[in-house]
């Protein structure tokens, strides 16, 4: 058995993220020594192993849940799977077109901006609600 510190180190998770994710019942309760410190064994470091994959491919903790379910259930069908997954790539994409977007806009204020030693700066203005130079219509979204 591991303590949270040592279940972190082997998972990857930070100590504080695996108590989030118990609080908010996406993994089960640790166990508890006489003492209530939290225990891991390996079923729970693998659990947390999981969960921070799941993470890092962008997936937002309802569909973890949804995905924690599905790999615990042995007679899942695996389109299930695979429509959770082709769903989060259409959020990915979504997600690259509004970052684009919003590269193009500020690399237009960027260049809009004299950037020398007068006080007025198009970028400035934009975040102030008033632009003094629009920044480009995309059509990504």
């Amino acid at each position: 058995m591991m303590n949270i510190g040592e279940a972190s180190a082997a998972s990857g998770v930070s100590a504080k993220m695996i108590r989030y994710y118990e609080e908010t019942g996406l993994i089960p309760p640790a166990g508890r020594t006489a003492s209530g410190y939290r225990t891991y064994g390996p079923k729970e470091v693998q659990i947390l192993r999981f969960v921070r994959r799941a993470r890092d491919l962008g997936f937002p903790m309802e569909k973890v849940a949804d995905l924690l379910a599905l790999w615990n259930d042995r007679s899942r069908a695996s389109a299930d799977v695979k429509h959770l997954a082709e769903a989060q790539v259409q959020a990915l994409e979504a997600r690259i077109r509004e970052m684009q977007d919003m590269k193009a806009a500020l690399e237009h204020l960027v260049h809009c901006c004299a950037g020398d030693r007068r006080p007025d700066c198009p970028i400035l203005d934009d975040l102030g609600g008033t632009p003094a130079f629009a920044a480009p219509v995309t059509t990504g979204r």
